[in-house]
């Protein structure tokens, strides 16, 4: 395809696009002819396919390709309300999948809208795996905040292990730390908590807030106190989790959360490169 071609379509398509709170989206009718459909007839048909695939792979047919009616101008000034469809950017990506590969414009369209579908694919990934760093966060302050208080009231050192351990037993329906480490293949030197899976994390943390919580406002005092506040709240939570057919003793071990953070800073530190050379 030669390259003229190409930035044609890739400004044809980009024309054609609408937005509505930040969502992408093209009407089919508009579509139809960047795609070199000459018939509605014709290009319905593809339509359809895409739905099924749309439908197939799980997702709801209405929310990406919601009927809507809008007003075109039929000469001097007039208009009428026709039928189309709002198609979101993975519905295009299917017509486009669906469509007649000899034609120029549909060859273009599934390269065009699958770098588009895999863009978005790679920034929710961001997003999720930022949320997870950010949740193993909190969830270190709360800890903290929590061992200090355990020592300042009982002043011993192994009272937050002590305490903690009662706790993730009480979370994770009787198995202990160690054995929610060997059945996630945890090392030794490691945190429970740095291989769980974003849902856990937030959890304990919840959990853990709650008892830094009541700790202070009802200055509890005694070692015994304070584990029986833990293992009550603990429970609590994961009697909300199962309530919804969540078992976080069989929730599979998510990425070591450091190979993440790695990860993470230097595909930071690529793209600022990447930005930059574009800058230049």
């Amino acid at each position: 395809m030669e390259s003229d071609i190409i930035i044609q379509l890739h400004k044809n398509f980009e024309d054609y696009a609408h937005q509505i709170d930040g969502e992408e989206f093209w009407f089919a009718r508009d579509l139809q002819g960047l795609l070199g459909y000459a018939k509605w007839e014709n290009f319905a048909k593809v339509i359809e396919k895409a739905k099924t695939s749309c439908q197939t792979a799980g997702h709801a047919v209405a929310d990406h390709f919601p009927d809507v009616r809008k007003m075109v101008d039929i000469g001097s000034g007039a208009e009428r309300e026709i039928e189309d469809i709002a198609l979101t950017r993975y519905a295009c990506y299917l017509i486009a999948q669906n469509g007649d590969p000899r034609k120029v414009e549909i060859a273009f369209a599934q390269t065009y809208f699958a770098v588009q579908t895999r863009r978005i694919e790679l920034i929710e990934k961001r997003l999720s795996e930022q949320e997870r760093l950010t949740a193993r966060q909190k969830l270190t302050i709360s800890e903290k905040e929590l061992s200090g208080l355990i020592f300042e009231r009982i002043g011993d050192n192994s009272g937050f292990a002590r305490i903690r351990s009662k706790g993730d037993a009480a979370l994770f329906g009787g198995k202990t730390t160690q054995q929610m480490k060997d059945r996630l293949a945890v090392p030794d030197n490691r945190a429970l908590a740095d291989f769980l899976p974003m849902i856990t994390i937030k959890a304990k943390d919840f959990a853990t807030e709650i008892t830094n919580f009541t700790i202070k406002r009802d200055n509890l005092r005694h070692e015994a106190e304070m584990t029986s506040e833990h293992v009550r709240n603990n429970l609590e939570v994961r009697k909300v989790m199962t309530e919804r057919s969540i078992k976080p003793e069989e929730l599979p071990p998510a990425e070591d959360i450091k190979k993440l953070e790695r990860r993470v800073k230097s595909e930071g530190k690529l793209l600022a490169k990447q930005t930059g050379k574009r800058k230049k």
